[in-house]
């Protein structure tokens, strides 16, 4: 596995995955608009078994474990424990749903044992992402489905868009990741997305477009709104990565562009941005 690889498992073990417990709440809200539309894609039955890939602090589980019911079993993994100890916090005690920490790439899964394969952001950074899902492929039941939303380019997500512009000329020019390098962009290709499932095997494919506008910050008044959009771009993202290193001047000059770039989204008590996804749909053959 490439370096740059281990290092991203690395950070999502420790700093990232601790980083967002601290954010949760905010955060699944703000990723719940599009984690409801790859579940109304996928549509769960009463009694069904779903594996939730990139599960995090448990949330799309939480949801799918109630559409499902007590004769179902959702299965959400992931490779941060802080996430997965958040999600067995936060879990209710009668529910069918049971967290692991583990890679889904390589985890040893009941073979043939799921009716529904689903991620909410979780499936971009597999160094080998048609391995990987030809390994998590094996254990669906012959004609299950599959459901997921990630991202689409990077271009067209205000999240990293507005502040990663922002600082042009604060910090040095970084060098943009390779397209289809793990990450959080590593799916914006249509065409690489579609080659990358069928490679696995699934059928059925479907990649279709979802945008929504997003509540970035909140606050009782606009500028507190816009306080606590920077304050968790600083702490969560590429931006909090780019900067983790630098003096305190220059945090100070990142953070009032970044200000400055959150002030023209509209909100009165919030900063609207806009995030684009694929919803992506496909099928295990039936034999």
């Amino acid at each position: 596995m490439p370096e740059e690889d281990v290092s991203q498992i690395a950070d999502w073990k420790g700093q990232s995955g601790e980083r967002w417990v601290a954010y949760q709440t905010r955060l699944d809200a703000m990723m719940a608009v599009f984690g409801q539309a790859a579940i109304e894609a996928v549509a769960p039955a009463t009694g069904e078994r779903v594996l939730d890939v990139g599960c995090g602090a448990g949330a799309s589980s939480l949801n799918l474990a109630g559409l499902v019911g007590a004769g179902g079993h959702v299965l959400g993994v992931d490779i941060s424990e802080p996430l997965i100890d958040r999600a067995r916090a936060v879990a209710p005690q009668e529910t069918p749903a049971v967290f692991q920490v583990a890679d889904a790439s390589s985890a040893e899964l009941p073979e043939g044992a799921f009716d529904i394969l689903f991620s909410r952001f979780g499936v971009m950074f597999f160094d080998d992402p048609t391995a990987a899902f030809t390994h998590m492929r094996r254990a669906l039941k012959p004609g299950a489905r599959v459901a997921f939303v990630c991202w689409r380019g990077m271009a067209e997500n205000d999240w990293v868009r507005l502040p990663m512009g922002a600082i042009k000329g604060i910090l040095p020019p970084m060098t943009p990741p390779e397209p289809e390098a793990p990450g959080p962009f590593s799916f914006g290709d249509q065409g690489r997305l579609a080659r990358i499932l069928t490679g696995a095997g699934f059928t059925d494919v479907t990649i279709a477009p979802f945008d929504a506008s997003i509540p970035f910050g909140k606050g009782e008044t606009r500028d507190a709104a816009l306080d606590d959009a920077v304050a968790m771009t600083l702490e969560v993202g590429p931006l909090a990565r780019a900067l983790a290193d630098q003096t305190d001047d220059i945090r100070a000059r990142a953070s009032a562009a970044v200000r400055a770039a959150f002030a023209v989204c509209p909100g009165e008590r919030s900063v609207m941005i806009n995030g684009a996804t694929w919803i992506v749909t496909a099928r295990n053959p039936a034999s």
